[in-house]
């Protein structure tokens, strides 16, 4: 086979008339001039701009990577609604990824979701991968960039256009470019490989030629956060039980037991400091859920006070615990969520939210499912994902904090019962109907299994019963043999979370992009079940199959710091692929799983990303030691002050828009999903890695 390098050469050069860094001459096509040529690409084409002549010039960065940029001088501004490249790969593709989904000819991947950006396509001989320059991106702050992926017709776009939100979150062009005068510089890296690895795991290349090249020098400098984290740590703690204790600590007496845990959100009518009245944003509650676990946050402020002797922290975790344990258990199915009766009140002219506390108590479920959508949590159906989650988490405060056989009870009854949920494929179902507990038709057969499948493996190493472990590997064959091989990353964040775009197509692909509609929440529980597999068996081939999981999982994590992003973002990750968060709370979740396939695989890359995903994890925090944050808070908000110290956003650009006035910032702390999660991450990895846990090497 011809080297791609050596081709590459042929024909850019060729098709350039006199070489490299010459003039082209319209129309502007870089095209391949021999059929060795097309086994990578068949052309590459670039709109004019009037009649100004283009220079073009290519350089072979190494093997198989070659990087082009194209280059107009402009005398004067020019009106161009749309300039693109267009690339056209010499191969019929079966794989196709891209950062974000273009379902029409309309829609476009606006660089607002730029983290890791890549165009991926492949098939069972070659992969061909196309990355933006991000030297360029951004520079010229008026011309923004964008891609486009459209499968069926076998073209990448890459190219400079205005764009809207046309839906949460999609983005479809907009008319009104210019380019002022100047140089208008473009460029972007093909990475050519045939190799077994690059076709077994697509993500791996571009992930370590984007570290190498724009991560690793922002983190040398110490992006996205230089220093100890433990002071936003301890902001976090004075946040939440001493300076806005009266709105989040919530304490009551529950079947003769006091119990206690800080509210699952509060918003900025909470402030100490804000002039007006209260507006509770949702139901008063606590929960124990994927995203929001009060029990989570409470291992990791038991870290703390144990770590820092503080007596009074540490009670208060225990209450939380305490709590967990007083969820009523039926047949070993338990509930998610304790809240309380609301009231609207009329307040100084206003109606507004309010509890009518914690005596109007009642237990219930997640809102956020195809069932109870966003409605009342009282009946809401049982999520296996969630008790999974909460039954780890209760193994592990048992083994890794202190000792509770009411913990271990607790999740084996729930263990019991779960294995007897499991299908013949190895599949556990998603929801179960609250009062029959039948298993619900949604999600039968999905990646949330793999949560099952770590909170199994921990339930054989606590009890040696090996039922346990049987049920958590066939559930694993069954997620890697369906739903790995087809990225069929598909959970209830997906289609139930805030993002209900293209939700109609649950179970289906996206045709224009041959891809699913998917979520890194799924990579994350999928890449550490098999991480938890190989611990357990030492078979080599679950950790190789978790690190490709957890690459394409990486495709989410920001690999450098964009210009028109006015705050810190290495290391930060995305949601999903029709979302818009930059930054977002599940990055505390993610960093130690990214440190330890580090350490298990030897590879510094990684651990250099589970650090940045850990520092990232503050960066949205109200603080003095976040400057450019504190900033933007306060243009929002100015009656911020040191009593706010702590407050945290669980992401931001939520709705595929920033900019340096303060849009992006959002308006309410999750503790569950936000400062005390990314608290509880800190404590973790200083327990398990050390407080030199940044100076490690693998």
């Amino acid at each position: 086979m011809i080297n791609p390098v050596a081709f590459v050469t042929l024909f850019l050069a060729a098709s350039l008339l006199s070489g490299c860094n010459q003039a082209v001459k319209s129309p502007y096509t870089i095209s391949t001039i021999s059929p060795d040529a097309t086994s990578f690409i068949s052309s590459i084409t670039f709109d004019s701009l009037q009649e100004i002549q283009p220079v073009v010039s290519i350089e072979h960065v190494q093997d198989g990577i070659v990087k082009v940029r194209i280059k107009f001088t402009l005398t004067d501004s020019i009106k161009q609604d749309d300039w693109r490249v267009t690339i056209v790969p010499g191969f019929n593709p079966s794989f196709h990824w891209a950062p974000h989904l273009t379902p029409t000819a309309d829609n476009i991947i606006a660089q607002h979701v730029f983290r890791a950006p890549a165009m991926i396509v492949g098939n069972s001989q070659r992969n061909l991968v196309v990355i933006p320059d991000l030297d360029l991106v951004g520079a010229t702050p008026t011309v923004p960039w964008y891609m486009d992926m459209d499968a069926p017709n076998n073209v990448l776009t890459l190219g400079v256009s205005h764009s809207k939100v046309t839906a949460h979150v999609l983005f479809g062009r907009e008319k009104g470019l210019t380019i002022p005068p100047g140089e208008f510089n473009f460029g972007f890296y093909l990475l050519m490989s045939d190799d077994a690895e690059s076709l077994t795991d697509p993500w791996r290349k571009p992930l370590a030629f984007l570290w190498e090249k724009w991560s690793t020098p922002l983190f040398a400098a110490g992006q996205p956060i230089q220093g100890d984290l433990e002071p936003y740590v301890r902001h976090t703690y004075h946040w939440a039980f001493d300076s806005w204790a009266k709105s989040v600590w919530q304490e009551f007496t529950l079947n003769g037991r006091r119990v206690g845990a800080p509210v699952f959100i509060v918003n900025v009518t909470q402030s100490p400091n804000y002039p007006g009245d209260v507006n509770e944003r949702e139901f008063r509650s606590v929960w124990n859920q994927a995203w929001f676990s009060s029990l989570r946050s409470a291992s990791g402020l038991y870290r703390f006070a144990r770590r820092t002797g503080d007596k009074t922290l540490l009670l208060k975790a225990s209450m939380t615990k305490a709590l967990a344990l007083s969820f009523p258990q039926q047949d070993g199915l338990f509930p998610a969520v304790i809240g309380t009766a609301m009231e609207v009140k009329q307040i100084n002219g206003k109606k507004l939210s309010r509890s009518k506390g914690w005596h109007s108590y009642y237990f219930g479920n997640s809102n956020r499912n195809p069932i109870k959508d966003w409605g009342d949590a009282r009946d809401a159906p049982y999520h296996i994902l969630d008790m999974s989650w909460t039954s780890l988490l209760m193994l592990e405060w048992h083994t890794e904090l202190e000792a509770d056989d009411k913990l271990v009870a607790y999740a084996q009854r729930y263990a019991d019962r779960l294995i007897q949920l499991q299908d013949t494929a190895g599949f556990f179902p998603a929801w179960l109907d609250y009062k029959s507990q039948e298993p619900l038709p949604y999600l039968t057969r999905s990646p949330e299994t793999s949560m099952s499948v770590t909170f199994l493996i921990k339930m054989y190493e606590v009890s040696k019963d090996k039922k346990y472990l049987d049920a958590a590997a066939k559930a694993l064959k069954a997620v890697t043999d369906n739903v790995v091989p087809l990225s069929q990353w598909e959970d209830f964040e997906t289609y139930w979370s805030c993002s209900r775009v293209l939700d109609s197509l649950v179970g289906k692909k996206i045709k224009r992009n041959d891809a699913f509609k998917q979520n890194t929440f799924s990579m994350y529980w999928t890449a550490e079940a098999l991480l938890a597999m190989f611990e357990v068996t030492k078979d080599d081939h679950y950790l190789l199959e978790g690190q490709r999981v957890l690459d394409e999982l990486l495709m989410y994590q920001a690999v450098w710091q964009p210009p028109f992003i006015p705050i810190k973002a290495l290391g930060g990750f995305g949601v999903m692929n029709g979302d818009g968060e930059w930054n977002d709370s599940r990055q505390s979740l993610f960093a130690e799983l990214i440190m330890m396939y580090g350490k298990a695989l030897h590879k510094k890359e990684y651990m250099e990303r589970g650090i940045s995903a850990l520092r990232a994890s503050f960066v949205m925090m109200y603080c003095p030691e976040n400057p450019e944050t504190k900033a933007q808070w306060e243009k929002v908000y100015p009656f911020f002050d040191e009593k706010d110290y702590g407050f945290m956003m669980e992401n931001y650009g939520h709705g595929g828009e920033t900019n340096a006035e303060g849009l992006g910032i959002g308006e309410f702390t999750i503790y569950d999903w936000g400062n005390g999660a990314a608290a509880e991450a800190y404590n973790r990895i200083v327990d398990h890695f050390g407080k030199d846990y940044h100076s490690l090497t693998p």
